[in-house]
């Protein structure tokens, strides 16, 4: 019987262990991180307006969603526009005037974010379409979304939305839950 050298054994043993190991899973646990992040910056970004808890909003079966616009918001204390207190809901209702000049004012300042707004809007729309050539179509006008309660009252509502007309805001929406169309 042969006696095998110290190498011998010692090679035929780390050729055992080769034989032996498992899948390298580091490039696969690789793609599915990119995969989950590319998943969740995306999901997160096609969200609409998100209303705050303390209102509640009507319900709708408007298909489309809101655009990215000046947002002013109607509580039964107060009211926002982008998120900043103007004016006491109260004041707003015991006033005699139809256009509240604290809303008037608020909502000029945030002018500059409403035009920025509807261009992105815009350009997205004509890369879509691509059909006009040549051809200038006129600025579209500024647009502000409305989160009301649906237990505030119409006239309180009147008040806001004549603010915002008078303030050069052509475009108003007012924000509802949406739900399944029925039919």
């Amino acid at each position: 019987m042969k006696r095998q050298s110290r190498r011998m054994k010692r090679m035929a043993r780390s050729h055992r262990r080769k034989k032996t190991q498992g899948m390298n899973l580091t490039s696969l646990m690789d793609v599915f991180t990119i995969l989950v992040f590319f998943l969740l910056t995306n999901t997160s970004s096609n969200e609409a307006l998100e209303p705050p808890k303390v209102i509640t909003l009507p319900d709708s079966v408007a298909e489309s969603k809101p655009r990215e616009t000046v947002t002013l918001m109607v509580t039964d204390e107060e009211i926002l526009v982008e998120s900043e207190s103007v004016v006491a809901t109260a004041d707003v209702v015991n006033s005699e005037e139809i256009v509240i000049a604290a809303i008037k004012e608020a909502m000029i300042a945030q002018m500059d974010k409403a035009i920025v707004a509807t261009e992105t809007d815009r350009e997205g729309e004509q890369e879509d379409a691509a059909a006009t050539e040549g051809e200038d179509e006129p600025a579209q006008p500024p647009e502000v979304n409305i989160l009301a309660d649906r237990g505030i009252p119409f006239r309180l509502l009147k008040k806001v939305m004549s603010s915002c007309t008078d303030a050069g805001y052509t475009k108003v929406s007012l924000a509802v839950i949406q739900k399944a169309a029925q039919g």
